[in-house]
């Protein structure tokens, strides 16, 4: 009878692991504990490359404000810093008109837009150099306009 238990337990003991349920119980946590890592390796992925594509759009966007910040600097580079002004009108209608009267009379004259005005100025000439503007300036409100000022482009 012993022997027959004995062998009975041997059996249990040797079919033991191969159980379905005993298989389950621990092999079934390893494989949970496995799956769990890769969903975190996934999602640690998948973050990663969220954040390169945000780098990138980033670096992108920060490329094209720096273009049109050169191609700004390059406009006003080219642009008279000082202007010689004859007008400012709220109606452009009126400024183009107004523009046509000193263009007839020979003068290179521009209409400016000013950043947050609601106003156009006429201006008549333009001139780089704060001195010489000036030096003009003081000519032509004795010769054409009194009322003629001095508009500085920043």
């Amino acid at each position: 009878m012993r022997l027959l238990s004995a062998l009975i337990l041997a059996v249990m003991l040797i079919s033991l692991p191969s159980c379905k349920f005993f298989r389950e119980r621990v092999f079934g946590k390893k494989a949970r504990a496995l799956a769990e890592m890769q969903a975190r390796q996934d999602s640690i992925r998948i973050a990663d490359s969220i954040k390169k594509a945000q780098a990138r759009l980033l670096a992108l966007e920060n490329a094209r404000l720096d273009s049109l910040k050169r191609a700004e600097e390059e406009r006003l580079a080219g642009e008279s810093r000082y202007n010689i002004i004859v007008g400012s009108f709220v109606t452009p209608e009126y400024a183009k008109s107004f523009a046509k009267e000193y263009t007839d009379m020979g003068y290179n004259v521009r209409i400016i837009k000013p950043g947050n005005s609601k106003f156009e100025l006429v201006a008549a000439e333009g001139h780089k150099s704060l001195r010489t503007a000036i030096q003009r300036l003081a000519m032509f409100q004795d010769t054409v306009s009194v009322d003629s000022w001095l508009y500085i482009n920043k």
